[in-house]
Formats: C-alpha cells, structure tokens, sequence
C-alpha cells in the first residue's frame, strides 16, 4: 500500500499548491553508467513488443480461424500493451538519450492517466481470459452458447470503461495534491507512487482509496483467476485424451504465465508498504512490467500455441500465392 510522506518546502521552490511546471523524470540519472545500457536493452524490447502484439492483432483479424472469443480477447490484451508502453518507452528513451530529463506536465498527466487507464483495464482483462478458458475447458458442449459475441463484447467494454473510471478517480485526486515546488519524480515515467511521494501533506483519503481500487483491480481479478484455474485443473484431471490434455495445457498454460508476470509484479509493488523497499528496486521492479512483461505476452501467446503459428504460416502461404498470381497474370497480359 503507498504510503505518503510529509515533506517541508524546501530548496526544490515554495510556490503553493500544485504548480503547472515541467517535472523532473530523475529515472536511472543517478547511475549513468548504467543509461546507456538500459536505452537500448528498452529500445530492442519496445521493438519486441511493437512487432510482436502488432502480428498478434493482425493475425487475429485476417484468419477467420482465430475468429474466436479467446483470439478477441488477444487482441485487446495486444493493443492494451502497445498502447501502454507507447505512452511510455518514447519519452523514456528520448530522456535516457539526451541531457534533457524534463517532461511537460500535460505530458506528465497523460503519462500518469494511461498508464493507470491500461493497467486496470489489463488486470480485468486477463480475469475475462481466465473465465473464457474456464468455459472452454470445463463447459465445451456449451461454450459457443455462453461465450456469445454480445457477452464477450460487453466484457470487454466493462474491463476498458473499468480502467477509465480508476484512472479518472486516481488522476483527480493525486493531481490536486500540493506539491509545494517538488519538481522531482523519482522514477523514469509519472507513475502514481513516484507521484504521490511528491507531494508535501499526508492524504488518508488517497491512500484508502488506493488500498480499495487496488482491491477490486488486483486481489479481486486474481482470486477470480485462482478459482478458475482451480476448476479448469480438477477438470483436466478427469481427461483421458493426452492430445486434448495437452491442448488445454498449452493454452491455459500461456495464460497463466502471463498472469503470474503481471501480477506478481504489479502487486508487490502498489500492495506492499512502501518503506519495504528502496527506490532502486521500485524502479528496476516499474521497468519489468512496463517494459520487458508487454514484449513477453506475444512470444509466450505464440511460441506455446498451435493456432496463431498455424495462422501464420496460411497468412504467408496466401501472400505469397497471391504475389504469384498477380505476377503470372501481368506476364500473360504481357
């Protein structure tokens, strides 16, 4: 749970409340030996993760095999991971890159909205997942019924309008913290905690506000995950078809993995008290599941599944029988 310090005003400025200034992204600033290296091991897994949850969308879309509710709910976990490290990982590498650490506060505020926005929306995202694989496995017979296309549209416009609105909440109360002149954020993007730290007073309101939306968007979706994967294992244990057992494996697998990245993460980090640890590990902690857990969802989605590497190759084939064609026609014009 964040917890708020109090502060004094101090050498950072005394100006009252909280001032529209540029703020100070202090990121990795006070290893620089270490920037370089960490801008291009960012630069290589944000062109991981842009290439990789780009095929993902793309593959889902144009084979009409993958046009099921387990590939739509892929492709909205793609997009929310390409947006949430796009609204991230540019202005990180241009910090890291050059002597400027600054960033605008509309830039600061956008930072800070998106990365709430796309996180919860994730954290609900992935429960619908798991209950997807819960009827998959555990109602077969009756899947195609419970999952209709209506119900998983609707479960996926909750999981986006749920971020939003804990995004708008979060956002409007940080935001009028006083932050009496701090500039500093002390971390390499305008996250929430970095961001309450700024400020000067102590805010019960926030933090039990932050305790109970931490509750519904982390403890909530993940005990729901728990439960399912808790049914979907006493239902495999009952399969005698090794090839079918398999399948499931494979494709809960994935999903479990991926679970097991993002929350882990993510709920040590905003659950724990943050006197438990320091500011280095926040930070080394923040570039895991902003940076390196996005690129990993498309290698581990695809490399473990059939499907999507099925849907690949027919993609391919047809392109290239397609180039073939139009080329053998132009010659026979010709």
């Amino acid at each position: 749970m964040v917890q708020l310090p109090s502060f004094s005003k101090g050498a950072m400025g005394t100006s009252n409340g909280s001032s529209r200034t540029d703020f100070i992204l202090l990121g990795f600033s006070d290893r620089p030996q270490l920037e370089h290296i960490i801008s291009v091991i960012v630069f290589i897994f944000y062109i991981i993760t842009l290439v990789g949850n780009t095929t993902i969308i793309l593959v889902s879309y144009l084979d009409t095999q993958l046009h099921t509710p387990m590939y739509f709910f892929l492709s909205n976990l793609s997009f929310v991971d390409l947006c949430y490290t796009t609204s991230i990982i540019p202005q990180m590498l241009v910090n890291l890159w050059g002597p400027k650490k600054s960033i605008t506060y509309g830039g600061c505020v956008l930072q800070f909205f998106f990365a709430l926005d796309l996180g919860a929306t994730e954290c609900l995202l992935l429960a619908v997942m798991a209950y997807d694989r819960y009827a998959a496995v555990c109602q077969p017979l009756h899947y195609t019924v419970i999952m209709h296309p209506e119900l998983c549209q609707k479960m996926v416009l909750i999981a986006w309008l749920g971020g939003l609105g804990s995004a708008l909440i979060l956002c409007s109360l940080t935001l009028k913290l006083p932050r009496c002149g701090h500039r500093e954020v002390a971390n390499f993007f305008c996250e929430m905690p970095a961001l309450i730290r700024m400020a000067c007073v102590y805010s019960k309101v926030i933090e039990v506000v932050v305790f109970a939306l931490g509750v519904v968007f982390l403890l909530v979706p993940l005990s729901l995950i728990l439960i399912s994967y808790g049914v979907i294992t006493q239902a495999v244990m009952r399969i005698k078809s090794a090839a079918r057992w398999r399948k499931i494996l494979h494709t809960c697998g994935s999903h479990l993995t991926v679970v097991s990245l993002f929350y882990g993460t993510i709920i040590y980090m905003y659950m724990k008290p943050h006197t438990s640890a320091s500011q280095d590990e926040g930070k080394f902690l923040t570039l895991f599941y902003t940076i390196v857990t996005p690129s990993l969802n498309p290698l581990i989605y695809t490399l473990r599944n059939k499907d999507v590497k099925s849907a690949m190759k027919r993609i391919l084939w047809i392109k290239i029988n397609g180039q073939r064609s139009h080329e053998l026609n132009r010659k026979i014009r010709v």
